[in-house]
Order: C-alpha cells, then structure tokens, then sequence
C-alpha cells in the first residue's frame, strides 16, 4: 500500500500480512540482544534455571509492552511515534552485575528492580530536560562511552567460552584431600576434652586443583563453530539473514550441542504453553538511594544515545523531530524501565540494530515495530521459549557474545573514527584517560575494597567511571561543544 500525500509513510498502515512479515524480521534482528542481559544478570544473581527463564519471559514481554507504546504513542506525553523496537540496554549490565555480585538471590533480585523503578521515575521527570545535557556529549564521548560499554562486557562472552571465574566451571578447585583433613581437624578440635585449639572463624581452603569443567577443548571448538557460522553468514549471506547472521549461529550451535548431549530438554518440557507475567515475582523492589543513583547515571548515558537514535530515524523517515516528539520519546524510555522494574526485568532504550534495519528496508511505517511488539508479548507469554533459552549451554553463547560485545566496542570505535584527532590533539587525551578508568574494574575488580561499601556499585562499573571521566574531560579540554547534529552524526555513523 502506497502512503497517500495526507498519509506520511511513518504513519502508513501495511496490510496485516506483510505487517507480520516485516515485524518478524524485526524481532529476529533483536532476538540475540534481547535474551543476552537477563541471562547474564539471571546468572550473576545465582537464581534457579527456572527463575532465568523466567526473567527471559519478562524481558521479551517487556520488550513488546515499551516497543508498542513507544511506536503507537501513549497520549501526547509517551512514545515518539516512530518505527522503533524497544530492547534492554548494555549500559546497565556492569553496574547490575556488581549489586548481583554483592547481593546474590532474591534480595539482589530486589535491590537491582528497585533501582530500576526509582531511577525510571526520575528518568521521566528529567527528559524534557535532557536536550540541555546534549553539550556535554559530543561524539568523543558518546564514542568513548559506548567503546567502553563493549570492551566491558568482552570479559562476559569470553567467560561464557571457558568457564565462569567462581563455581563448578571456575580454573581451579579445593583438592579433595585437603578438604577431607581440614574436616577431620574441626572434628578432632570440637570433640569433648580436645586439646587442638579451634579451627578460626572464616577459615577456609584455596582452590588449588585445576579443573577439568573449566575451559575444555570441547567447548572451545564449539565456540569456534559458532563463530565461524556467524561470520560465514555475514560474508556470504544476503539481505535480511546477514542481518541475524548471530541469532544463525546460536541456533546452530544449540542443535550441535543438543546432538552431542550438552544440552537438555527437561525443564523446557516441564516448561508451561501460556502464562501470565507477574509482576513483583521476587517479592516487593527494595529502593537503595545509591543503587537508584548509580542506575539514573546510566539512564542518563542511555538517554544521549537514544537522542541520537531518534534523530538519525527522523533523517531515515524523513520525519522532522520536535522537542516535543523527542521528550516523548525520552519518557518512554524511563515509562519502559519503570515497567521493566516492575515486571521483574531491566533499563529499556531503543536498539541501535532495528534502526539500522529501518535504513536497510526502506519501511518506514512505525506499525512495522507494533507487530514486532506484539509478537515478543506473545513470545513472552510462552515459557517454553524462555526455558528452551536458559537451556542453551553457556559455551555456545559465548561464540556469540564474543560478536555481540565485539559490535558494541567497535561501534564506539566508528563513532570516534569521525572525532578530529589531528587538528585536536587533546580528543587523544579524551580517549586515553577514560577508557583507562573504564577498565579499572576489568583490571582490578577489588580496587574499592577500602573505599565506603555504599558506594561500590557506583565505582564498581567501567561505564560509569569511563562516562563520568569522558565527561568531565571534555570539559577540561574543549568545553560544552556538543550539539544534536553532532550527535545525529555518531548515531549515523554507528548505523552506516
């Protein structure tokens, strides 16, 4: 159906088919993406396989509840009515990791959807204000944040490869012999008349005994498999299956592992057809001002980018862009992570790679990204999908993450490839000293351990530190220069 000279082409309806079509395809593009930030945080918090699915359902529910909203408009204050498809960002991966870390299980379950509550709270009141904020992120540093962003979670993908640093896949482990005469001391220390003195409080053995789960050949030659479908799929492929040359290559990887017995179907069997997502699923959001703190500097970082995105999609449609669109916009994105808090999943923005497809297809028409929407509630709604997720071994993502981390980091890098560091010597500097204090928690993850525990999520995350130092830089050396042209350029030029 052709738009009609009084129909713009954002707003042209497609027949239900083709709508279905086209929304799939978005949904493929996103998927990989999608299922990767509650697997990470689902296993940084240590919860059951049943609770990690159960965050997937969320997420993918979530995702269709802020794509439909953000793409239909929810009254004149919600949605920039633009083909955008809504998705869980990187950003927050670091810092939600560090509260999981401190605080496994539920209660760090509860601390991480409290901070998302509060923090899309405040994200909604401040965006109408965020336009002020677009001077201090000129293109070296949004490019430097989002390089950060990507060489941060590398450390992620490539644990999913070899095995996690701490558990049953971790590099070394206490020797049986030791533990057994460490056991038999207590024993002998607590018997009645016993002269050996107490064994002290917290003592405990060094793992010491290389382990066999940690880093088999196995694992790295799927991994290696996995890679190499994804790249053959990018470089021979054509059209729209390049563009989910990662989703291929998990799915490949998942049907190898599957006929080599790495992977089971139980839990997926078990697994419910249809079933609502409740909200609160791990009892009552605990609310942390730091940890609500530390997640509105995020929301921030995700703010400017999503600025950048709406404005490279209104060049794309042919859509002029007005402040009042753009806060619309920005709301929606605090009203998802509001919503993502309470349906137990995480921060929302919207993905770089569906706007991208946008330009790929020429299809402008935002009810593209509705039926996406629909379709991943509908995906949400069905637990086998996010049991069959969980069930993928960690190894085959890994060949995965490795691509999908490695995008992030090398977008950050296209970004500052249009920086001027001839005539500007001190962008060097910009560059330089940020993403050193971004890989400060890579290096030395204990750094803070004398610093106030309050505030260790806070320095605890390279993006933070990395966007706080950029930032600040940029300020030393050049001043308030940025713009929201310089911005719609970075945002070009990650999607070119």
């Amino acid at each position: 159906m052709m738009s009609t000279a009084s129909t713009h082409s954002v707003d042209e309806m497609l027949p239900a088919p083709r709508l279905f079509t086209l929304g799939l395809q978005h949904v493929l593009v996103m998927y990989a993406g999608a299922i990767a930030v509650p697997l990470i945080v689902g296993r940084a918090l240590q919860l059951e396989p049943a609770d990690v699915a159960f965050l997937i359902s969320a997420d993918l529910f979530v995702c269709g509840i802020a794509s439909i909203l953000q793409s239909m408009g929810a009254t004149q204050w919600f949605g920039i009515k633009l083909p955008v498809m809504m998705g869980v960002t990187f950003a927050a991966v670091g810092p939600m990791v560090s509260m999981a870390a401190a605080n496994p299980g539920y209660e760090g379950a509860r601390m991480i959807f409290g901070a998302i509550i509060g923090a899309g709270i405040i994200t909604v009141l401040i965006a109408p204000f965020v336009s002020r904020m677009l001077r201090l992120f000129p293109p070296v540093v949004t490019g430097t944040i989002i390089l950060v962003i990507g060489v941060s979670l590398m450390k992620i993908g490539i644990n999913w490869i070899f095995g996690m640093p701490f558990g049953p896949t971790a590099p070394k482990i206490i020797n049986p012999e030791h533990a057994a005469w460490l056991n038999s001391v207590k024993e002998a220390a607590g018997a009645a008349g016993s002269t050996l003195p107490p064994v002290p409080a917290g003592m405990g053995l060094a793992p010491s005994v290389p382990n066999a789960a940690y880093a088999p050949v196995s694992n790295i030659v799927l991994s290696l498999v996995v890679l190499g479908v994804i790249i053959g799929v990018a470089r021979y492929a054509k059209g729209f299956l390049s563009n989910v040359a990662v989703l291929v290559g998990i799915v490949a990887g998942g049907i190898i592992a599957a006929s080599l017995g790495m992977m089971h179907f139980d839990k997926v069997a078990n697994a419910a057809w249809l079933a609502p997502i409740a909200p609160f699923h791990f009892g009552m959001p605990i609310f942390d001002p730091v940890l609500i703190i530390t997640m509105v500097l995020v929301m921030i970082v995700v703010m400017i980018e999503s600025t950048g995105m709406f404005l490279a999609l209104g060049d794309m449609t042919e859509k002029k862009i007005t402040q009042p669109m753009l806060s619309a916009g920005l709301r929606m994105d605090g009203l998802g992570t509001v919503l993502g808090g309470i349906f137990n999943t995480f921060p929302y923005t919207s993905f770089s790679q569906n706007v991208g497809l946008v330009g790929v297809t020429g299809i402008r028409s935002r009810f593209v990204c509705v039926a996406g929407g629909v379709i991943m509630v509908v995906l949400g709604l069905i637990p086998k999908m996010g049991a069959l997720v969980e069930a993928l071994p960690t190894v085959v993502l890994g060949g995965a993450g490795i691509v999908m981390f490695g995008m992030v980091a090398a977008t950050g890098i296209r970004i500052l490839s249009a920086v001027d560091f001839k005539a500007n010597r001190n962008n060097l500097f910009i560059v330089a000293i940020s993403l050193g204090f971004g890989m400060i928690p890579v290096v030395a993850p204990d750094f803070h351990i004398w610093l106030p525990k309050a505030i260790g999520p806070l320095v605890d995350s390279g993006i933070l530190l990395a966007s706080i130092a950029a930032v600040a830089l940029n300020l030393v050396f050049n001043g308030a220069t940025g713009d929201a042209q310089g911005l719609r350029k970075a945002a070009m030029s990650a999607e070119a």
